[in-house]
């Protein structure tokens, strides 16, 4: 019991002490004491302390060699915490503030990667995921031989997949709220964005189910135009698919045309 005792107490005495050390360095005028402690505390994980004293150093070397290795540090501190805005920040600073440093194209990949993993599930807004197509693309093209080429064109495929499952599922909204002339527009929209998308058959079948009911709901003046335009459709996914899942609907309704005309 004693030397549990003991061992606790020691134990708390050197939480106290490290904590009294980091506390200290804060405060110290001593920069060069505090960049060695700094370091360490990165070397060792300790981010929060790290980047709380490159941040104070940051003044003091902005303008020497130090001071583009503490900008890296910084930004990279915040990567590691999962604070990837922050981290995204400090790098793309990092970027523009040392465009002949060694250390820009790993800084501008790691920028493209915190921008990745803001990105959101596709039923959210996805400003991040263009973000970070666009960073990782300029990436490639800035550094077309680069360290990251191939992992940046494996996360940019991800991404655009995303935004491809965005565009059906809004696309399929319009169509499941009977908003067909909307989801005429927006569906045809999917797939000129996404040509090669494999929601294709189906995005096919309902605009040209839309068109259909768009033209069936249509006043009499409207009918014929959206008949005809519904035919184009009718054709366009028999044509693709003549073996379709949806073959047999299609036929139907296309039969239903003939007959109003």
């Amino acid at each position: 019991m004693v030397k549990k005792l003991l061992f606790l107490f020691l134990f708390i005495v050197g939480i106290s002490s490290c904590q009294s050390e980091y506390q200290k360095m804060l405060k110290s005028n001593d920069y060069e004491q505090m960049y060695t402690k700094a370091l360490s505390y990165y070397e060792t994980g300790e981010y929060f302390k790290a980047y709380s004293l490159f941040e104070k150093l940051i003044p003091v070397y902005r303008v020497t060699e130090r001071g583009e290795k503490i900008s890296y540090y910084i930004a990279h501190c915040y990567y590691q915490e999962s604070d990837y805005l922050m981290a995204a920040y400090y790098f793309n600073r990092f970027v523009i503030s040392f465009p002949t440093s060694e250390l820009k194209e790993t800084a501008h990949y790691f920028m493209s990667l915190c921008y990745y993993y803001n990105s959101p599930k596709p039923s959210l807004d996805q400003t991040y995921t263009k973000k970070a197509i666009d960073a990782f693309q300029l990436y490639i093209n800035r550094y077309p031989q680069g360290t990251y080429v191939r992992e940046s064109n494996m996360y940019i495929a991800e991404l655009r997949k995303k935004l491809e499952v965005k565009a059906y599922a809004t696309a399929k909204l319009y169509y499941t709220l009977e908003d067909y002339k909307a989801a005429v527009s927006v569906l045809k929209n999917c797939l000129l964005e996404y040509p090669d998308t494999e929601y294709r058959e189906e995005i096919m079948y309902m605009t040209f189910r839309s068109a259909f009911m768009l033209a069936e709901k249509s006043v009499e003046s409207k009918k014929q135009d959206r008949y005809e335009a519904a035919i184009d459709e009718y054709k366009s996914y028999i044509d693709e698919f003549p073996q379709g899942s949806w073959i047999k609907e299609s036929e139907r309704m296309f039969a239903t045309i003939q007959k109003r005309n």
